[in-house]
C-alpha cells in the first residue's frame, strides 16, 4: 500500500460521517481522487462519484458507503446537559462510558456518555439494562446557554474517531463499517488506472462513496438512477467469526487477514462472482467465501433491483465487533479488495456477458 493510500485511509478514519451528514468526508474523498479520475463529481443526495475509463464501455459500478452510525443532538436541558438520538443501529450498552464528540458548524465539541457509578446503584439497577432514554451527554456545560452557544439542534454526534494499531496489522477503532469499503472503491479507481496504462480502461468504471446506507440503503439506491450501471460491485464489512461467541455454523469461517470475502447467494450475479473468484486466483490475492440466502443487508440489495436489473456482486471486508468502539479490520484485507476490484475493472469489456446460463 502506498504511503498516500494509508495516510487518506487514517484521515478517513479521523473525519466525522454520520449518516445525512457526510460532507466531511466526501471532501476528503475528492481531495484524494481527483488527481486520478477523469471527473468528480457530487450529486444533490451527497454520493460522491468518481468516473474514468471509455464512456461507451460498460458501465461499472463500485459502491462503498462513506457513512457511519452516530448520534443527533435533540435537547439540551436547563443544566446543559444535552439528549441525542440514534442514527443507525445500536446497541445502547456500547455507549456507556465512551468519549463522544458532537460536530458542530465550528467544529468539533468534546462530550462523555456515563452513568452514576456502580457504588450508587440499588441492586434494581445493578440488574437492568439501560436504556438509550437513560442516556446524556456531558460537555461541561453549567447551564443551557452555555451549552447553546456552541451547540444546535441536529448537530451530528460520533464516538471518539481514534484508531488503534494492534498486532498483525490490525486496526481498531468506530467507523470501519464502512469506511474500509469507501477507501477501496475509491482506491480501486487509482490502481485500475495505473493497470490499464496509456490503452485505459474498456470500461466506464464509477467508483462511488454511497450515503445513508445505514438508515435504508438510500445513497447507493439513487447513486446507480445516475449512473444506469450494467455491472456494479458493492463493498461492505461482513462479521468475522475467529472470535470467542461467534457461530461459525451460521456465520461461516471468516478471518481477519484472510483477504476478501466473496459472497454468493440470490442476490449476487453468479458470474460476476465467479470471475471476482477468477481475478483472485489468477492474481495470487487470498480470499475467502460467503454465502447468503436472502436480499443482502447492505447496497448490493438496491444495485440488483436498479431498472430492469444490474449484474451484482458483492465483496466484504472481516470486521470484529461491528457498531462499536473498537471495530477490527485488517489492513492487508482492505489493500487485496482494493486490488481485485482494480483488476475487476481492468478487466471488463464490452463482450463480457453476465446473463445466468448465457
Amino acid at each position: 500500500m502506498q504511503d498516500k493510500a494509508r495516510a487518506f485511509f487514517d484521515q478517513a478514519i479521523a473525519t466525522p460521517s454520520p449518516s445525512g451528514y457526510e460532507e466531511r468526508i466526501q471532501q476528503l474523498n475528492r481531495d484524494y481522487i481527483t488527481p486520478h479520475a477523469d471527473r468528480v463529481r457530487i450529486d444533490v443526495h451527497g454520493n460522491l462519484i468518481a468516473e474514468s475509463g471509455d464512456v461507451d464501455g460498460p458501465r461499472l459500478m463500485l459502491a462503498g458507503h462513506c457513512d457511519q452510525i452516530g448520534m443527533l443532538v435533540s435537547y439540551i436541558d436547563e443544566n446543559g446537559f444535552v439528549y441525542a438520538q440514534t442514527i443507525g443501529g445500536w446497541d445502547p450498552q456500547q455507549l456507556i462510558g465512551q468519549a463522544m464528540s458532537i460536530w458542530t458548524q465550528a467544529g468539533e465539541v468534546p462530550a462523555v456518555i456515563s452513568r452514576k457509578p456502580i457504588h450508587l446503584l440499588n441492586d434494581q439497577e445493578r440488574k437492568k439494562v439501560v436504556s438509550l432514554d437513560e442516556m446524556w451527554l456531558d460537555v461541561g456545560a453549567t447551564n443551557d446557554q452555555q451549552a447553546a452557544e456552541k451547540i444546535r439542534i441536529g448537530d451530528p454526534v460520533t464516538l471518539d474517531l481514534r484508531m488503534r494499531p494492534l498486532m498483525n496489522s490490525l486496526v481498531s477503532g468506530p467507523g470501519m463499517d464502512n469506511k474500509t469499503g469507501m477507501w477501496t472503491v475509491i482506491e480501486a479507481l487509482r490502481r485500475a488506472k495505473e493497470l490499464a496504462g496509456t490503452d485505459g480502461l474498456a470500461c466506464h468504471l464509477h467508483s462511488v462513496s454511497t450515503v445513508q446506507e445505514e438508515i435504508g440503503l438510500r445513497g447507493a439506491k439513487t447513486a446507480a438512477g445516475g449512473i444506469d450501471p450494467s455491472v456494479a460491485i458493492a463493498v461492505d464489512v461482513t462479521h468475522a467469526s475467529d472470535c470467542p461467541t461467534i457461530d461459525k455454523n451460521k456465520q461461516g469461517d471468516i478471518r481477519l487477514g484472510g483477504g476478501p470475502v466473496i459472497f454468493r447467494g440470490p442476490n449476487i450475479n453468479p458470474k460476476v462472482a465467479a470471475r471476482l473468484m477468477e481475478l483472485a486466483d489468477a492474481n495470487e490475492i487470498p480470499y475467502q467465501r460467503a454465502a447468503i440466502g436472502r436480499a443482502t443487508p447492505n447496497d448490493a440489495n438496491v444495485l440488483q433491483l436498479h431498472g430492469a436489473g444490474v449484474a451484482t456482486g458483492l465483496v466484504a471486508i472481516p470486521n470484529r465487533y461491528m457498531h462499536s468502539a473498537v471495530e477490527a479490520i485488517s489492513i492487508d484485507d482492505i489493500d487485496h479488495v482494493a486490488q481485485l476490484l482494480a483488476r475487476f475493472a481492468a478487466a471488463l469489456k464490452s463482450e463480457d456477458d453476465f446473463t445466468p446460463g448465457g
